[in-house]
């Protein structure tokens, strides 16, 4: 069993349960699913830069990424109908708890200037932030990146407010700013 699965079972859901005084163990919050997604501008152009991108994600996530396409074409942009351009993936279960883990961490301490993420929810209970390189993975040989790559990652959960999802990814020990 994954390591953050085992301390929300545990610790997390009781402590929820006790301070935000939920009647019903179906309401507390939980972490549902973890998106990675990726934007594909200038790689678009170039297949060698695609294929290494759908490699590096799947690094990653562990899992193979899925091309987002182009819903209608706009000349100015220069982009077709059809076109690929974004990768994401979506983690659930046990990959999920384990991204997580290695993400808060592994990953985190190794970004230049780390001081936490920004509090900054979406207002439905839901957490996103972008990273700018990919190479703070250590999945990533740093030997074979031919270009940085940023990402958004997104964690749903089924809070249905900004400090129930706070206070459930502080518990599992999510790396947030101090003071804010």
């Amino acid at each position: 069993m994954a390591r953050v699965l085992k301390k929300y079972r545990s610790e997390v859901k009781d402590a929820l349960k006790e301070k935000f005084a939920y009647k019903n163990a179906s309401l507390i919050p939980e972490l549902k699913k973890i998106v990675i997604s990726m934007g594909l501008a200038e790689a678009s152009k170039d297949k060698n830069a695609l294929q290494d991108c759908v490699k590096e994600m799947a690094l990653i996530s562990g899992q193979k990424p899925i091309f987002t396409r182009a819903k209608k074409s706009v000349a100015n942009f220069k982009l077709r109908e059809g076109q690929a351009i974004g990768l994401k993936v979506t983690l659930r279960k046990k990959r999920m708890y384990d991204f997580f883990d290695r993400f808060c961490h592994i990953v985190s301490p190794r970004i230049r200037d780390f001081r936490g993420f920004p509090i900054k929810f979406d207002g439905s209970g839901n957490y996103s932030l972008g990273i700018e390189e990919q190479i703070i993975f250590p999945e990533i040989n740093l030997d074979e990146v031919k270009r940085t790559q940023g990402m958004n990652i997104t964690f749903v959960t089924s809070a249905k407010s900004d400090e129930e999802c706070q206070e459930l990814l502080t518990m599992l020990g999510f790396p947030f700013k101090k003071g804010e």
